[in-house]
């Protein structure tokens, strides 16, 4: 069944245009030509530079952090309540107001305490600084590393001026050395990316993250197997050349350079909306559409590997509003606020008047009882004055 499955897949008529097999992509007389097999050596990759990170991280960017005066907030941790504690892990970590007085009532404790129990409990889950500085710091030095290595790589390759050049000879084109090993790095280091996304810092786009990142898999191992690695080779290196400036961006931010920070968001923003709004769409869409299919028919290969850089730019231009946004607040404000897609701890002092607002819109619970005759009043007081009856809503 497995030898079966494997012949089906492997169909000339999927990854090659008409009249081409894998028989003509056998090396020969010294001719050596992308094969699928040749990816398996990313596997172990993946699994060295994880590694290397790891060491990376304890060795280089922790004491880096400390060096530039990178600080983790002092947290006070959440004193043990089984209530409050099974509330948090089975019904969320942001209780709704009638939520929080039920609790209150439960527990014995006012609704200001409760609010600072599961606020200082949601603290204890997010990443400290530390820790974001590390993974920002590993991801510049790989970042910078891959581009200056892909710009070595194809500076003297006719298609990176002109990527209608990608498709002579195709796919009869041979591969060499430093191509293949540039690019079997940067698809080991996007499967250990992979790996570690579940212990990485989340953010808001944690979806997006993971659909870029199996996108991004899946058009290298597709383009490699289809022998698409020059057009591929120009996508890596596009995005290669703003990445390492998001991610220096992102370490200066957790530091006290302020203007160091602002300057790089600024230089990010213009690379990033100049390459993949611009570049994106107008030289690599368009020689994937159009000159790609001047000397072929349209095949599965074609269709498959231009929905999938469809997919990318759609990723692009979420990505942009968010920049956008992030642009929006700094000329407004005059500097980089945080990340939009962070989720930014909070300190006891940072919700002292959102709670003393609250308090005084509703009474407080103590021992189970509310206080005062105005426990009838509001959605909130309506479920006090129940349970301080000894009522409990209806299920």
């Amino acid at each position: 069944m497995l030898s079966t499955f494997n012949e089906w897949l492997w169909q000339d008529r999927f990854w090659l245009p008409p009249n081409t097999s894998w028989a003509q992509l056998e090396d020969r007389d010294g001719l050596v030509y992308a094969h699928p097999r040749d990816m398996l050596a990313a596997l172990p990759l993946a699994l060295a530079l994880l590694a290397l990170r790891v060491t990376f991280e304890r060795f280089v960017g922790l004491p880096l952090s400390r060096l530039l005066g990178v600080r983790d907030h002092t947290r006070r941790p959440a004193k043990p309540n089984p209530t409050l504690e099974r509330h948090f892990l089975t019904d969320g970590p942001r209780p709704k107001e009638p939520q929080l007085t039920l609790l209150a009532a439960q527990c014995g404790l006012t609704l200001r305490q409760t609010q600072r129990w599961f606020r200082r409990r949601r603290n204890q889950d997010r990443p400290r600084l530390t820790k974001k500085f590390c993974e920002a710091c590993w991801r510049f030095v790989f970042y910078l590393c891959a581009f200056v290595g892909g710009v070595s790589v194809l500076y003297h390759e006719s298609w990176l001026w002109t990527p209608a050049r990608c498709w002579d000879n195709y796919p009869y084109q041979t591969l060499k050395p430093a191509l293949y090993w540039w690019y079997i790095l940067e698809l080991g280091f996007y499967i250990s990316l992979l790996i570690t996304l579940p212990f990485d810092v989340k953010r808001k786009d944690f979806k997006e993250q993971v659909l870029h990142h199996f996108v991004t898999i899946l058009l290298m191992t597709f383009s490699y197997s289809s022998n698409l690695l020059r057009i591929g080779s120009l996508v890596l290196l596009l995005h290669d050349s703003s990445d390492y400036l998001l991610e220096a961006c992102k370490m200066f931010n957790y530091t006290r350079y302020r203007l160091v920070c602002d300057t790089l968001f600024v230089v990010f923003s213009l690379v990033f909306f100049y390459t993949r709004l611009v570049l994106f769409p107008t030289q690599i869409l368009y020689t994937t559409y159009y000159d790609s299919i001047v000397n072929w028919t349209p095949f599965f290969a074609y269709y498959f590997f231009n929905a999938l850089l469809v997919m990318l730019q759609l990723l692009h231009v979420f990505w942009s509003c968010l920049i956008l946004r992030m642009l929006y607040s700094f000329v407004r404000k005059g500097q980089m606020e945080k990340d939009v897609r962070s989720d930014v701890e909070s300190s006891d002092s940072e919700e002292e008047e959102e709670e003393k607002k609250a308090a005084r819109e509703c009474p407080q619970l103590k021992n189970g009882a509310a206080r005062g005759p105005a426990a009838a009043d509001g959605a909130r007081s309506r479920v006090a004055g129940r349970l301080a009856n000894g009522h409990t809503p209806a299920t």
